[in-house]
């Protein structure tokens, strides 16, 4: 078959076959395009016009769209549940010699979103990985500002810890002798067992923070923290393989101590409409939607994470207080901050683009 193939389709094949469980989005000019039963699920999930280049016995089906329309399209079939590889064109084609070269740039999914227009401003995105043991590793990370967490949980507080962060996308071993929990609007993305040994996390972990690093992060490689660890390298690797660029944003790990927070239950979590609603699990109606008032999408996040992390140190309770007792007294001071920073991009954001090569 591959001989009755054309030059850029035999170009397609051999980028779809490394990426066989993603659609793969194929930059021709000003469009990109999707083939074979790609160019059929995604003409059923973006209601896109299904045609084929040639006529007859052979045709093949494709579907596309218009280059300028790439981020609405992603956020559709990501909300559909599709893994995404984006095949871009990476020379000129006005001085391309023969066909132009074309490579995958990326391989989009749940959590691994980094585009402004398919992000809430205001929530994180994160990707976590587990390691299912007793006791259980958990690293999470928002890609788009690069903030990196892991920590060591006993099993039962697996559920917990889950509905609280609420990840997009979960990395769960695929030999692991129970599944993955639940976890409304979670993506589980299963992974082979070595991608989280320590014999592949490790020196992944030494290579993108430094050997000595891990330690001074406050780690005990010895210990406990092993899985969290694991759990983090685990991270690294597939950003590594989805990404194909630099990840200069992730600078820090930092290690979750559970005792500084306090801890609740999934059932109490929900009850409570902390961050989402009982009813039908929307943001509008919880107790964050009435109390935040932020003006920036970096406040907003902020927000969710003290309120998603209740302090239980007693001093850095009233620390916080006192803060908010500051500006609550003083209005006029509280107005002017809110005035400056109504001006204010989301660095944290914008920097993850930069730093990625994905900025505008």
């Amino acid at each position: 078959m591959s001989q009755d193939l054309t030059p850029m389709m035999r170009q397609y094949m051999e980028a779809k076959r490394a990426c066989p469980d993603a659609l793969l989005l194929f930059r021709m000019g000003d469009f990109y395009e999707l083939f074979y039963d790609d160019a059929k699920i995604a003409a059923q999930t973006l209601n896109l016009t299904l045609t084929s280049r040639e006529k007859g016995d052979n045709a093949q089906p494709m579907a596309g769209f218009p280059h300028h329309q790439l981020e609405s399209y992603l956020a559709k079939l990501l909300a559909a549940g599709f893994r995404v590889a984006v095949c871009d064109q990476v020379e000129d084609p006005k001085t391309a010699k023969g066909l132009v070269r074309r490579e995958i740039t990326r391989i989009v999914t749940a959590g691994t979103i980094t585009d402004e227009g398919l992000l809430d401003p205001k929530e994180p995105n994160y990707l976590a990985a587990i390691v299912p043991k007793e006791p259980t590793g958990i690293a999470w990370i928002d890609l788009s500002t690069g903030r990196f967490f892991a920590g060591v949980f006993s099993m039962d507080r697996l559920s917990d810890e889950l509905v609280r962060l609420r990840p997009a996308e979960v990395l769960w071993p695929e030999d692991a002798t129970i599944g993955p929990p639940t976890v409304d609007g979670t993506v589980v993305t299963k992974r082979p067992a070595w991608a989280f040994a320590t014999a592949q996390t490790w020196p992944i972990l030494e290579r993108h923070f430094g050997a000595q690093a891990i330690e001074g992060f406050g780690f005990d490689p010895e210990g406990d923290d092993v899985v969290a660890l694991c759990a983090a390298g685990a991270i690294l690797d597939y950003l590594n393989e989805t990404q194909r660029t630099g990840l200069p944003h992730i600078e820090r790990l930092l290690r979750y101590q559970a005792g500084k927070f306090m801890e609740i239950d999934e059932s109490t979590w929900r009850s409570l409409e902390i961050t989402r609603t009982l009813r039908d699990g929307h943001r509008e109606g919880s107790l964050l939607w009435v109390i935040d008032r932020t003006i920036t999408g970096m406040g907003g996040r902020l927000l969710v994470d003290w309120m998603t992390n209740p302090l239980t140190d007693g001093e850095a309770i009233r620390r916080r207080q006192d803060a908010v007792a500051e500006f609550m007294n003083r209005p006029e001071i509280c107005g002017q901050v809110r005035d400056a920073l109504a001006a204010v991009y989301d660095l944290e954001r914008l920097l993850g683009r930069v730093t990625a090569g994905r900025c505008t």
